[in-house]
């Protein structure tokens, strides 16, 4: 973790394990500078369902990317599963 960073993953609220992520809600190749902390596999089902035109879309608007179906599904999921969980990821089939 960085310094005065929250302990929380950005996407699913839970807490943070060993293995820490860096998210850029805005896509570095759509501009994007700032980073969220995420888990692996929080990280891995945000690039599995959007492309990166569809993240800038979204941006930093975390309630907007919850409220999709497919993400809402894996959040119900994660939910108490623990902080340093994680399982393969399909590839990305179509866009949301």
């Amino acid at each position: 973790m960085r310094a005065g960073e929250a302990a929380t993953c950005w996407l699913c609220d839970r807490a943070l394990g060993p293995r820490v992520e860096w998210h850029h809600p805005v896509p570095k190749s759509r501009g994007g500078r700032d980073t969220v902390p995420v888990h692996p596999i929080c990280h891995a089902t945000l690039h599995r369902h959007f492309s990166n035109t569809e993240l800038a879309i979204f941006g930093d608007d975390v309630a907007a990317l919850r409220r999709q179906e497919k993400v809402a599904r894996f959040l119900r999921w994660i939910d108490r599963k623990p902080p340093e969980f994680h399982a393969p990821t399909r590839k990305r089939r179509n866009s949301i």
